[in-house]
């Protein structure tokens, strides 16, 4: 692993929503903005391009027309949206994580990208399991969905979401020994809502993650704005549900430490921190789950994700 110690950012903004070439644009900007602070890394919310479908947290209707246009306004990784985020990345030498609803076939998946300096895909995963209300709108992805890999910055992993509160996912993760971890989350601005957390215990499992893993979580998260809640809410009772704001973005320590000031919950930047890869050695010299912590003959995971590394 390389000890040299290097910047990394997330980005907390919304997206031009259900715009996928505005975003695309605002994506590319947000890039070249990282990379001239000295960012060698740049992690985007879950489902950034085109935005998420916060509509399905307000009633049980169909809303056709706002279906379509998600459909129409999704990613492929064969198109000019691709190809211009790998080229930003490479003018820019940077790595780049984007969170995008993925268009393939028939259907549309919660899915996470990483390219490097190069413009080179190093990382394609989905959402392993959407949730009730997301299944309306997105497929499952499979076995090969939980991958960690090797870049410059050491071992690099995501996953999106409520896929942090799953202990087995998270352990298929952590055997894979993670020096960076990409903890999408979409935005923190659902109110009233029965058995929805509240930001502190969404960002509680981000940094818990850290701690686990004795790795760096980056954590992006997208605030709301006036016209995606203008766009999707048609009650006011909706409109009191889906909030302005809920942006939360942080980057977590091996040791569960907060690196980064907050901005405020409807405010749009970039935070960044420093990565040291000794730190995430000094931490599992403590504790490691894949290693002298394990208990490998007691409790594993079982199954195609036993390829992962549990013995």
């Amino acid at each position: 692993m390389n000890e040299q110690r290097y910047t990394v950012g997330v980005v907390q903004a919304a997206p031009q929503y259900l715009d996928l070439a505005a975003s695309v644009d605002k994506a590319v900007a947000l890039i070249a903005q990282a990379a001239q602070d000295g960012a060698r890394l740049l992690a985007f919310p879950e489902v950034w391009l085109p935005g998420y479908p916060w509509w399905i947290w307000l009633d049980d209707q169909p809303r056709p027309a706002l279906v379509q246009r998600y459909l129409a306004q999704a990613f492929t990784h064969d198109s000019p949206a691709a190809r211009t985020i790998a080229q930003a990345a490479a003018a820019h030498r940077i790595h780049v994580v984007v969170g995008m609803a993925e268009h393939e076939g028939d259907q549309l998946y919660i899915a996470q990208w990483l390219v490097d300096p190069r413009g080179v895909t190093l990382l394609k995963r989905r959402k392993v399991k959407p949730g009730p209300l997301e299944q309306r709108v997105f497929a499952e992805g499979g076995e090969h969905d939980l991958p960690v890999v090797d870049t410059d910055l050491g071992r690099v992993g995501a996953l999106a979401c409520a896929e942090h509160r799953h202990p087995l996912l998270k352990h298929a993760m952590h055997l894979q020994g993670e020096t960076i971890h990409v903890a999408a989350w979409p935005s923190f601005s659902l109110a009233g809502i029965p058995n929805m957390s509240s930001p502190e215990t969404f960002l509680a499992i981000s940094r818990t993650y850290a701690v686990e893993g004795g790795c760096y979580v980056l954590a992006p998260c997208a605030p709301v704005t006036q016209q995606m809640r203008d766009l999707v809410c048609e009650t006011p009772a909706q409109a009191a549900r889906l909030q302005v704001g809920g942006g939360h973005a942080q980057i977590f320590s091996p040791t569960g430490d907060p690196l980064c000031q907050p901005l405020p919950p409807d405010a749009e930047g970039i935070l960044f921190a420093e990565i040291s890869p000794a730190a995430v050695t000094r931490a599992r010299q403590a504790f490691d789950l894949a290693g002298h912590s394990a208990r490998a003959d007691l409790v594993w995971l079982d199954g195609p994700l036993s390829r992962k590394g549990n013995a």
